[in-house]
């Protein structure tokens, strides 16, 4: 047995309530290195003498990623605090004990040996998610390119390739008159990049945060989309660029003019004067990425977080949004997200917060901060799979494991899944305008637990290479979308509405074959159960044994086959 590869401790990690009285325990152990784990637990406080409260429980495989078995139990308790251990057997049959970050080759009886989880504890600090959320589909729209309600000739509006110069005059009046379109599509969530005061075209330079950028309307604009929006039954959220700001940011203006003089100067991070500000220079103070026109902010100052708290709960209280995407949102320290966490919840309870961070957040997504992120390793994964066919088939699934077995089990239904955005070439782009690949990444998005993120136009067949490219006017004119495809998404949605038991049911089987190129899931939910599966490669593939299942995709029996890159739901 690989000691050095089982890994447990008594965190919100790996020991934590999913609600009252009931607790999840985890560890972790090499692949395939495991014969079984059992659990004994026993109460802290009753000595055995007098009540014999010792129980064994034997744990499961819940997810296996690349390299780990994540072996979990969930615990019906109810005790001041509980002490337990683990009894684990190798495949060669020798049995070791291990409590309190320790082996031992014989039962543990002391309780001091043992790992500790105190009840209470533990349902403080219970991860409460806003129910609406869950598993609901994301449309991410640009602004200043998605519509307008202003004059542009079709050749300043379908200019490509673009760049961040180019004005398309998009407003928020112009999303309001396409809500139809995304709820016609199956959304049930916008959101929007930055749409307050900022001399660019993707607003992440902010000079004035409690004002909408005039280029897009006004605050009246901006409650009539969220009123609208709610009134067809979708959710809206905004983006927050609370990292850093523009350099015409009334607090950096103050320190450009008055210097050590400024009383703004503990806002930002200034090493010197003067500033040095050109083009091509390191800046002598913090910036978003080395750009000076976006210097950082300091949120460890409490008058510069009392600022941003305040906007992120003036626009809750004035127009009603239902949450943040916080931008860079890892680049700024935990103490300020917990506090975020509070005032915003304490102004909306059910206010949802995603983090943008392009790797693993485990440290953000305890409960205490974030709601979810941007699941940037999903986003790579189909990539690998698809685009490059650097990962295999089984390898997907370890990564998507890999998330499972190391975050809290109710976020799985919370991440933002999603294949291209604002800050990537387009997946259409990527895989040369092979549709079918789309379609295939559309499925994976679109059919797997989660809060799928769909960019918008991918589901009309836009093209774009990299930012600012990705960032083109959207294809209104009909005669530019690809109808086929916008249908093929709208089918795939209405499955996943349809259909509880792709997002909430248990996997009852899985099954990959890296050389067939095939995923097969099966999930049961009460009664319904589904049976997903995806051909990642060219050619066809033979399934004789499912012929005559009802295909929810193709609206037909199962004729027995799949082809390139094709995806299907069978039900019986």
């Amino acid at each position: 047995m690989e000691y050095a590869a089982v890994r447990h401790f008594a965190d919100k990690r790996y020991c934590y309530a999913i609600e009252r009285g009931r607790i999840l325990i985890r560890i972790e152990t090499k692949k395939n290195d495991v014969e079984s784990v059992i659990l004994h637990v026993q109460d802290k406080y009753l000595p055995i003498k007098d009540m014999d409260t010792r129980q064994e429980y034997l744990m499961q495989v819940a997810y296996a990623d690349n390299y780990i078995d994540y072996y979990e139990k969930i615990l019906d308790i109810d005790v001041v605090c509980l002490r337990y251990f683990f009894e684990i057997r190798d495949t060669a049959g020798s049995v070791v004990y291990y409590g309190n970050h320790v082996f031992y080759d014989e039962c543990i009886t002391d309780t001091d040996r043992m790992f500790d989880c105190p009840q209470n504890l533990r349902e403080e600090e219970l991860f409460e998610l806003p129910e609406w959320a869950k598993n609901k589909v994301v449309y991410q729209i640009f602004p200043s390119r998605f519509a307008t309600d202003k004059e542009v000739s079709a050749e300043e509006w379908y200019q490509a390739p673009i760049d961040h110069k180019a004005d398309l005059k998009g407003s928020l009046r112009g999303i309001i008159q396409h809500l139809d379109y995304i709820k016609h599509l199956g959304a049930d969530v916008i959101y929007m990049t930055p749409v307050f005061c900022s001399n660019s075209s993707h607003k992440y330079n902010i000079d004035d945060y409690y004002r909408i950028d005039p280029s897009f309307g006004t605050k009246e604009d901006l409650k009539e989309l969220v009123e609208k929006a709610h009134g067809l039954g979708m959710y809206v959220i905004l983006d927050g660029v609370f990292n850093h700001t523009a350099v015409d940011f009334f607090a950096f203006k103050d320190i450009m003019e008055k210097r050590e003089q400024s009383k703004y100067l503990d806002w930002y991070y200034i090493n010197e004067f003067p500033l040095v500000m050109e083009r091509g220079k390191r800046p002598n103070y913090k910036t978003f990425s080395y750009t000076a026109l976006m210097p950082k902010l300091n949120l460890k100052n409490k008058e510069t977080a009392d600022f941003i708290i305040d906007v992120a709960s003036y626009w809750i209280r004035e127009c009603d949004i239902d949450g943040w995407r916080l931008d860079v949102a890892d680049e700024i320290h935990h103490a300020f997200w917990k506090r975020f966490r509070r005032e915003i919840k304490a102004v909306k309870k059910n206010v949802l917060i995603v983090g943008e961070i392009w790797h693993f957040a485990g440290d953000f997504l305890e409960g205490d901060e974030w709601d979810s992120i941007m699941n940037y390793q999903f986003c790579h994964a189909v990539s690998d799979l698809l685009v490059t066919g650097k990962m295999s088939e089984s390898a997907f699934i370890g990564n998507l494991n890999f998330m499972k077995g190391n975050l809290n089990q109710g976020l799985e239904g919370y991440l933002w899944n999603f294949i291209d955005t604002h800050d990537t070439a387009r997946f259409l782009h990527s895989v040369r305008q092979d549709i079918g690949k789309q379609k295939l990444a559309a499925a994976m998005q679109l059919l797997l637990p989660g809060m799928p993120m769909i960019y918008y136009g991918d589901e009309v067949g836009m093209d774009g290479g990299a930012d600012p490219d990705c960032r083109r006017g959207m294809l209104w004119d009909e005669d530019r979308q690809n109808k086929e495809l916008f249908r093929y998404y709208q089918t795939l949605i209405q499955i996943r509405h349809a259909y509880p038991a792709l997002t909430g049911g248990r996997i009852s089987r899985q099954y990959v074959n890296d050389d067939r190129g095939l995923i097969y899931m099966e999930r049961k939910l009460q009664e319904q159960r589904i049976v997903l599966i995806f051909h990642t490669q060219k050619g066809n593939v033979d399934l004789q044994a499912l012929k005559g299942m009802k295909d929810l995709v193709n609206g037909r029996d199962f004729a027995g086959s799949l082809d390139d890159y094709e995806a299907v739901v069978l039900v019986e």
